[in-house]
């Protein structure tokens, strides 16, 4: 590789999934900071001008169209700004042109002196867990140095996201036949570019380091990768684009969970011969791990920090991508719901959250105290409207037919659903009239065996702690509190759970120990594991059997559930597709 000056900018930008004119305009900022910052070449994450994942937006011939004509506008538009400036690599999908096979490629567009000059093509779809690019996408051939691109005397090898996590030597086993990496080092690169958009899930960013590291050492040369970042829906992006040498150490690193231009010149990259192979000994074969690490200790393990920004980055966007600028959500007193306070109020700011305290007959008077400490904490707002007049009139309107249809039976379950359907709908009468989004408040525990109540307390918006265990909520509150002080009080987090739906109600009445359940989720949901697997794992029969019962049964309230935030690997969401008219697993 040559060792003369050449700086790559990295434009980190966070893109919103359809906004084809706007994410140009982002691009086109980005690369105005990273030219003025003395870039002489400028990289995009993947599909950068559609925003990533657009999924079926995909299907609409038009959007497609306009998008590829915005990158040959903003081609054009970047060389009459700026007549000496960088060539730029941008993302976008690409209309085929071959007459066969899919419509599109996913494309990576050298934009040079006005004009696109090449265009690179992906080639290694996903299609397993929130991935579906087979869907969309034809494969791109990069034989014959088709993903080579020379410029100011280097050959670039270009990849996009997946292409690159394919090493032969650093999975044990691997998805694909064809490594482009390979195919562009065997076609002479000297260096390599990557364009990703890949989600942050626990654990994830130790692995991707590795395996950027590794292959940059194997291969002897610069590595340049530029990441997606913000939240899209369920997804969140984490950034942290990054360079690395030739010997694989870190030269440069973008900020993580935030909008970043990271110019590198490569030359203090030096120049290395390729390296033993790195082989990784985790036993996984795609970009996200297959055992997620976090499950191998304590459910309270480390991760709270990486958690909290990836949920305060999630809602903020998910928010204000999808045009609301308030929120609310029901406050019970319990460690959920200030959990989830606590984040909103962060993403958002105090002055744009409500809390809403519905109690009971039920409830305590050390839970509203609680929700009320919470709040002057968080400096937010509250409302309260009791709701006993409430349940005496479904009381009498109901009294009549329970005592005709089901003679006999007294208050039960059905009563304690009926006061979170009430507190449902105030919640959601709040939500019509104020514009306000709401928040649901329940964790992956609860949504897994279905301890939650369907058009109750599952009503609402987004759901953005539906992908933490029980467990994990509570470390996260432990972290948040350990850094600010007793933001949540100390009560909340000591107090047991409860539903407070009847009286001296706990958690623990209808379900395991939560470090009990949740260890069996871990290995259930998120490994993958049968009960019989379960079991041999040492774990207690019977209880295995009633939670793995509850998981699939539950599966009915999931499909109706609000979208949440992808924190493990494995999640309820668009990479969770289990039927719902099946027997259940052995």
């Amino acid at each position: 590789m040559r060792t003369g000056s050449l700086h790559i900018g990295l434009l980190q930008i966070n893109p919103v999934v359809g906004d084809i004119k706007g994410n140009a305009a982002r691009v086109e900022a980005a690369y105005a900071t990273a030219a003025g910052q003395g870039a002489d070449l400028c990289l995009t994450p993947e599909l950068a001008l559609t925003g990533y994942p657009p999924r079926d937006l995909l299907l609409y011939d038009g959007f497609c169209r306009a998008a590829f004509a915005e990158a040959e506008a903003l081609a054009r538009r970047l060389f009459e700004r700026f007549p000496s400036g960088p060539a730029l690599v941008l993302g976008c999908p690409e209309p085929n042109a071959t007459g066969q096979g899919k419509s599109l490629f996913n494309a990576a567009l050298w934009c040079e002196s006005g004009a696109i000059r090449a265009r690179i093509r992906k080639s290694l779809l996903p299609t397993y867990d929130v991935f579906d690019e087979a869907r969309y996408f034809e494969p791109g051939d990069v034989s014959g140095g088709a993903n080579v691109v020379e410029y100011r005397g280097r050959r670039f090898g270009l990849s996009i996201c997946e292409d690159l996590w394919n090493d032969k030597d650093y999975w044990p086993h691997r998805l694909y036949p064809v490594d482009p990496v390979e195919a562009a080092c065997a076609a002479g690169a000297d260096v390599l570019l990557n364009l990703s958009a890949s989600p942050f899930s626990l654990r994830k960013q130790a692995l991707r380091q590795d395996m950027l590291s590794a292959i940059a050492k194997k291969r002897g040369l610069a590595l340049v990768y530029c990441n997606q970042v913000g939240g899209n829906d369920e997804l969140v992006f984490d950034g942290r684009s990054v360079v690395y040498g030739p010997d694989g150490a870190v030269l440069a690193r973008a900020a993580g969970f935030k909008e970043d231009v990271l110019v590198v010149d490569l030359a203090a990259a030096g120049s290395a011969g390729p390296d033993e192979p790195s082989v990784n000994t985790e036993p996984s074969v795609d970009e996200e791990p297959s055992v997620n690490a976090e499950s191998s200790g304590s459910p309270e393990s480390s991760g709270s920090a990486e958690i909290w920004q990836a949920l305060v980055l999630g809602t903020r966007d998910y928010l204000r991508k999808c045009g609301f600028t308030k929120a609310l959500l029901g406050l019970s007193g319990g460690i959920d719901s200030a959990v989830v306070a606590a984040v909103a109020v962060e993403a958002l700011g105090a002055a744009n959250v409500l809390g809403v305290l519905m109690p009971s007959p039920w409830s305590s008077q050390g839970s509203i105290d609680d929700s009320l400490a919470l709040a002057r904490n968080l400096g937010m707002e509250t409302r309260t409207i009791p709701i006993q007049p409430l349940m005496q009139g479904f009381d009498a309107a109901l009294g009549e037919s329970f005592a005709t249809l089901a003679p006999g039976q007294g208050p039960g379950t059905t009563e304690e659903n009926i006061q979170s359907r009430i507190r449902g709908n105030l919640l959601m009468a709040l939500s019509n009239k104020t514009g306000a989004l709401l928040l649901t408040t329940g964790n992956k525990s609860e949504l897994a065996v279905g301890y939650c109540t369907i058009y109750g307390d599952m009503s609402g918006g987004f759901a953005l702690i539906s992908d933490l265990r029980k467990t994990q909520v509570y470390a996260l509150a432990r972290h948040l509190n350990a850094l600010r002080g007793e933001v949540i009080p100390q009560a909340v987090i000591d107090k047991a759970p409860s539903a407070e739906l009847r009286p001296d109600q706990t958690d623990q009445d209808s379900l395991p120990p939560y470090d009990v359940l949740d260890a069996i989720l871990a290995l259930h949901v998120e490994k993958n594991q049968t009960a019989a697997e379960i079991v041999a794992a040492g774990f207690d029969a019977t209880v295995v059997a009633r939670v793995c019962r509850l998981v699939k049964f539950a599966e009915f309230k999931r499909r109706q559930a609000a979208p949440g935030i992808k924190i493990a690997w494995r999640s309820f969401g668009s990479g969770w597709r289990m039927p719902l008219a099946a027997a259940a697993l052995p």
